[in-house]
C-alpha cells in the first residue's frame, strides 16, 4: 500500500475496519484516482504520468484488482498453447514509475462524499480513499443471463485464469479419454463454445487446432472422435464484419470439421450435456460461455444516467453533473456524433477514449481547455486458425494467411513493453517448429508424510527419495546427490 494514498474508513462510515489498519492522511492539493487497470484504465495511467506524473502537487493512484494488465486479444493464444501464460500479461509496477498502484478490490463509489471504498489484504479489510478527480474505467463482466447449470458448470474466456482452466480441462480430457478404462470417449472429446462474435470464433479455432494437433500424443484416440460445435444465436457468425468476411470464416471452420449451429442459442447445461433451443441435446463435459457481457455491477448504485447498465456519459466522457468524474471503455456508454448512436466497446476505442480522458483531466487541473472524443474504427481483424485470419482494415478486406499476418503485426504493436514484444514473437517462433505443449499448470502440492524421526516403512537397504530436499537417505547415511 503506498503511503498517503488512503484514508482508512472508520465507524461512522459503516465499513469495516482492522485495528492492524494504518490511517494515513494525504496533503497533496489534487488527489486523482484511476479505477481498473484494463486498456482503458491503463492507458489513463500512463498518459498522465507522461503529463503531471512530477507535478508534486499532483498524487495519481491506479487502483486495480491484479497486480498486472491483461492484453485480452491473445487470450485464446494461451488457451490453445501457443503462448506461455507470462507473455500476454505485463506489471503494472514495471510500467508506472510516477503513478502510485493500489492492489485491491473496489468495493463502493461514493460520487457525493467523493471517496471510493476498497479492499485488500489477505483478510480482505476496507479502506475509503478520498479523491478529488475519478476516472471509473472498471470494464465489465460475463452476464450469464440466468441460463440454468451455466454459472456451476460453464467455463468462460475473460480472464488470464480462464485461459488456464479450459488448456488445462482441454488436456486432463484428452488424458481420461486415453486411459484404457474409458468407455464414454464421446463427452470427454466434445467441447461447444456459444458465441459466434470475435471471441467465440477465436476461441473455438484455437480449441480446435489444439486438440487436433494433440491427438498424435494419444494412441488411443482418432480425429473421427473428436467433436467440436460453435453454437450463435445470429444468422452469421462474426456479425462485426462484412458478409464475405463473415461467409469465408464459416467455410473455413466447418472445412476443419468444425460444426456450426446458426439461430440457436443455449437453452441450459447439465455439466453432462448442452440443451439447444432448437431441441438438440448434446452430450458434453464442455461449454465454453463467450456469448454475451455486462457493465460492472458496482455501477448500478450510481446516482447518474445509464444506457444498458453503462454510465451515460458527455462527448468529453465527463458524467453530466459530476464535474471531476470521467468514465470509458465498457462500462461507458459514450455518444457518436456521427452515427447518432454509442460508440463500441472495443479495445481500439479503449485506447483513444483513454487519451481523451488524460487530457480533459490535465485540463482540469490546469485550467486548460478540454476536448471531445470523437474516433471512427479503423480495423477489426480476427484469428480463425491453422494461420489464417480475416481482416477489414479501413474498409478494405483481407483473408487468409495475409489477414493472419497482419493480426499477428498489429496486436505484437499495442502488446505493451519491448521485453513482453520479443517474448510474444519468440513463443510465435516455436510455435512454428515444434509440436503443442500438453503440461498441465496445476495449483497441487506435492505428497508429505509426518512421522517420528527414524522411523521408516521402507525395506532395509533401500534408498528413500526425499522430494522435499536436494538428498537421498540410504540406510541413515545422507547422500548428496550429483
Amino acid at each position: 500500500m503506498n503511503r498517503g494514498a488512503a484514508t482508512h474508513a472508520g465507524p461512522s462510515a459503516g465499513f469495516e475496519t482492522q485495528p492492524h489498519s494504518v490511517v494515513m492522511v494525504n496533503m497533496t492539493s489534487k488527489r486523482i484516482l484511476i479505477l481498473g487497470g484494463g486498456f482503458a484504465g491503463l492507458t489513463v495511467a500512463m498518459e498522465l504520468e507522461k503529463k503531471l506524473g512530477r507535478n508534486p502537487a499532483v498524487e495519481v493512484t491506479l487502483i486495480n484488482r491484479n497486480n498486472f494488465s491483461l492484453f485480452t486479444p491473445m487470450l485464446h493464444e494461451v488457451a490453445a498453447s501457443d503462448l506461455d501464460l507470462t507473455t500476454i500479461v505485463n506489471p503494472v509496477r514495471k510500467i508506472l514509475r510516477h503513478v502510485r498502484f493500489f492492489a485491491g478490490q473496489v468495493e463502493q463509489i461514493d460520487l457525493g462524499q467523493k471517496r471510493v471504498v476498497v479492499s485488500h489484504g489477505f483478510d480482505r479489510h476496507r479502506h475509503a480513499l478520498p479523491f478529488d478527480l475519478l476516472v471509473i474505467g472498471l470494464g465489465s463482466v460475463t452476464n450469464l443471463y440466468g441460463i440454468s447449470g451455466l454459472e456451476e458448470h460453464a467455463l468462460t474466456m475473460k480472464t488470464l485464469g480462464d485461459a488456464m482452466q479450459l488448456r488445462n480441462h482441454i488436456i486432463a480430457h484428452l488424458e481420461e479419454a486415453d486411459s484404457d478404462c474409458c468407455m464414454a470417449k464421446g463427452p470427454l472429446l466434445t467441447y461447444v463454445v456459444a458465441g459466434g462474435g470475435f471471441a467465440g470464433v477465436e476461441t473455438v479455432a484455437g480449441i480446435n487446432d489444439f486438440a487436433r494437433k494433440a491427438l498424435r500424443s494419444y494412441p488411443r484416440l482418432s480425429e473421427d472422435m473428436l467433436r467440436i460445435i460453435l453454437v450463435h444465436p445470429g444468422s452469421a457468425i462474426l456479425p462485426e464484419l462484412e458478409g464475405r468476411l463473415s461467409a469465408y470464416t464459416r467455410k473455413k471452420l466447418a472445412s476443419r470439421k468444425v460444426e456450426i449451429r446458426l439461430n440457436t442459442r443455449v437453452e441450459g447445461f447439465s455439466g453432462k450435456a448442452v440443451k439447444l433451443t432448437d431441441g438438440t441435446t448434446i452430450p458434453t463435459n464442455t461449454l465454453v460461455w463467450t456469448a454475451g457481457i455486462s457493465p460492472n455491477p458496482l455501477l448500478e448504485s450510481l446516482p447518474c444516467a445509464k444506457e444498458r447498465g453503462r454510465l451515460l456519459v458527455t462527448e468529453s466522457l465527463e458524467l453530466p453533473n459530476w464535474p471531476g468524474v470521467w468514465a470509458l471503455g465498457d462500462c461507458a456508454a459514450i455518444p457518436n456524433r456521427q452515427t447518432g448512436k454509442f460508440h463500441p466497446p472495443t479495445a481500439q476505442h479503449a485506447f483513444r477514449q483513454a487519451k481523451t480522458v488524460a487530457h480533459n483531466v490535465t485540463a482540469f487541473v490546469k485550467g486548460t481547455r478540454k476536448k471531445v472524443f470523437n474516433f471512427s474504427t479503423i480495423a477489426q481483424l480476427a484469428a480463425i486458425g491453422q494461420r489464417t485470419g480475416v481482416a477489414n482494415i479501413l474498409g478494405m478486406n483481407f483473408s487468409g494467411f495475409f489477414a493472419w499476418w497482419l493480426w499477428r503485426t498489429i496486436y505484437l504493436s499495442k502488446l505493451p513493453r519491448f521485453e513482453k514484444k520479443l517474448r510474444v514473437a519468440f513463443d510465435w517462433t516455436l510455435d512454428l517448429l515444434f509440436s503443442k505443449d500438453l503440461v498441465q499448470f496445476l495449483d497441487v502440492r506435492a505428497p508429505m508424510v509426518s512421522r517420528p524421526e527414524g522411523h521408516s516403512s521402507a525395506p532395509s537397504g533401500a534408498v528413500v527419495v526425499q522430494e522435499s530436499g536436494n538428498e537421498t537417505v540410504n540406510g541413515g547415511t545422507s547422500i548428496h546427490s550429483l
